[in-house]
């Protein structure tokens, strides 16, 4: 490897047998902490909050110096979320008629209810919580939350509401 390289040998075992240098050390300790606060976020991080962490635990470091050594070591931050690809589109099965015809002023309470279904991201999955509003009060009457997308979800939220 020596004549490849045109160096001399006695250069290259001085190379090796050299000590680390206090960066080297200091930078091998710092990357310790930095996967530690990484793994605990689940692996979502970049290099502002991981300095932020570190900066918690009373460290001293820049936020450039955590992005070189997250860089060197192949640590990025989740971005985003996955794009799906596909077509999701089309007529829906079943449609019920529109009974309100977009008149969203009601004079009696309890009269006319609306639901909805929001998805929540957690670090655990998904989160589905369907919601009943009365239109004439503008207040949650009903709501119910599951793990899973289910069609039981809303008649659970509608049930509470009666």
């Amino acid at each position: 490897m020596c004549e490849a390289l045109l160096i001399q040998r006695s250069g290259f075992y001085a190379w090796v047998d050299k000590p680390k240098s206090k960066r080297q050390l200091e930078d091998e300790r710092l990357m310790g902490l930095i996967k530690h606060s990484w793994l605990e976020s689940g692996c979502v991080y970049g290099y502002r909050k991981v300095t932020s962490d570190l900066k918690d635990l009373g460290e001293a470091c820049s936020k450039h110096r955590v992005a070189k050594l997250m860089k060197l070591e192949g640590i990025k931050a989740q971005v985003g979320y996955k794009k799906h690809k596909g077509h999701f589109s089309g007529k829906p099965a079943v449609v019920a008629d529109n009974v309100l015809d977009r008149q969203f002023t009601v004079a009696t309470p309890n009269r006319y209810w609306v639901t909805d279904i929001t998805y929540i991201r957690t670090h655990e999955g998904w989160l589905y919580l369907a919601v009943v509003l009365d239109l004439y009060s503008r207040a949650v009457v009903g709501w119910s939350m599951s793990s899973r997308m289910e069609s039981e979800l809303v008649t659970q939220a509608l049930l509470a509401a009666v």
